[in-house]
């Protein structure tokens, strides 16, 4: 299905801009895509693999996901081998699994687990020649980071479409920038791709999760609040800023 799939017109024109935008993939890029399971990570794999097909330029793509193994308390259809190698596949990619590095359950928090795999994402990417990892954030991600790191970091910031680390050998990229959730998941469902539960125990009681849930009431409220937002991450007036 993926080879007859095409992407509709106006969500290929967000990618394609936020691609051109952050110039994101030259001739003879090695990319990673971070697999989680998720149905972001799902399509991400998907277009990626459409655009690999037609794009201008060459670029290798290696499908990775870190194994956390909350699944083995689990029913066994949750197993990344089930659930995630045969819809990689039909998207024309192997998947390779890694085991989670070594942490310690009791000590677990988001944001260890998250430097965690950040730090393991970095060091496949270095034994495999990679010089960019893709990562399935869309719009919605990077305005809830944003309220995130004013509400509780004391900074403002956000993730950036792309981000060039350790002197530019590596890059991470986000070509999903300019899609909300609800366009990814439109993609998702034509191509027939099903997200993977999170079954982290600490997935339903995130602060992520309450600043969602704080912009979607803002959202109902407000329609047009979600693009002026976004709008004025690129709209930084630092003279008005202490």
């Amino acid at each position: 299905m993926i080879s007859s799939y095409r992407l509709p017109a106006r969500l290929n024109r967000k990618i394609g801009q936020a691609m051109h935008d952050y110039s994101m993939f030259s001739e003879g890029d090695r990319v990673m895509i971070a697999v989680s399971g998720g149905v972001d990570s799902l399509t991400l794999a998907g277009i990626l693999s459409i655009w690999q097909r037609k794009a201008p330029i060459r670029f290798t793509l290696a499908a990775h996901h870190i194994d956390h193994g909350f699944w083995l308390d689990q029913d066994c259809e949750l197993n990344p081998e089930i659930a995630l190698v045969p819809q990689l596949s039909g998207l024309g990619l192997p998947l390779h699994i890694v085991l989670e590095k070594d942490i310690d359950a009791d000590a677990r928090t988001c944001f260890l687990c998250a430097r965690n795999r950040r730090s393991q994402l970095f060091d496949l990417a270095r034994d495999l020649g990679c010089n960019k990892i893709a990562f399935g954030h869309h719009k919605d991600d990077l305005i809830e980071t944003f309220f995130l790191n004013t509400f509780y970091s004391g900074n403002i910031s956000t993730m950036v479409p792309r981000q060039d680390l350790f002197g530019g050998t590596l890059s991470l990229v986000r070509p999903l920038a300019y899609l909300e959730k609800h366009e990814v998941r439109q993609i998702a469902g034509e191509l027939g791709l099903v997200p993977v539960k999170n079954l982290c125990p600490l997935s339903d009681d995130t602060r992520r999760e309450k600043v969602r849930t704080m912009l979607q009431n803002l959202y109902a409220d407000e329609p047009g609040a979600k693009d002026s937002v976004f709008a004025s991450l690129a709209n930084v007036r630092r003279e008005y800023l202490l």
